[in-house]
């Protein structure tokens, strides 16, 4: 049995520009709404290019105020491959942070939880590598956009 440490690499940074919550109403498990992604733009050391615009973000506000997210969009690779990448974790905060992140203030990311798990698939055989890669990213909420700092798990 391995024990110690998880080792990380930095991967990339990511600008994923959002667009207008659509919410779908309170279910049973929370308050489901969509949010599409427009567009963007990732770089690393390996790899740079754009978010492709189509993609969704689909959360739950949870009823203990979590907010959990599940996105699924495209990149493309400035070599001229796609990767799918499918986003999914967890934002939450004392009530103040998050009303303020709604009303789409700047808001310190040291004074609320947001972190996702990143998987990739691509054909591209450059970037073969994120077929086995999973990421933990950092993430924060501006007004329109997502900023993420991913990290592969080594």
């Amino acid at each position: 049995m391995t024990s110690g440490p998880l080792d990380f690499e930095y991967l990339c940074d990511l600008t994923v520009e959002v667009g207008e919550i659509l919410t779908m109403g309170a279910g049973p498990l929370g308050e489901r709404r969509i949010v599409p992604i427009l567009g963007g733009m990732f770089e690393g050391p390996q790899m740079r290019g754009v978010v492709m615009p189509g993609g969704n973000d689909w959360q739950i506000v949870r009823t203990d105020g979590v907010l959990d997210v599940d996105a699924r969009y495209a990149l493309k690779e400035e070599r001229g491959g796609a990767i799918r990448i499918t986003s999914q974790g967890y934002r939450h905060g004392p009530p103040e942070v998050l009303a303020a992140l709604g009303r789409g203030e700047e808001v310190d990311p040291k004074a609320y939880f947001f972190r996702s798990v990143l998987r990739f698939e691509t054909g591209a055989p450059e970037l073969a590598f994120l077929n086995k890669t999973i990421a933990i990213a950092k993430a924060q909420r501006r007004a329109r956009q997502v900023l993420l700092t991913a990290y592969r798990l080594l």
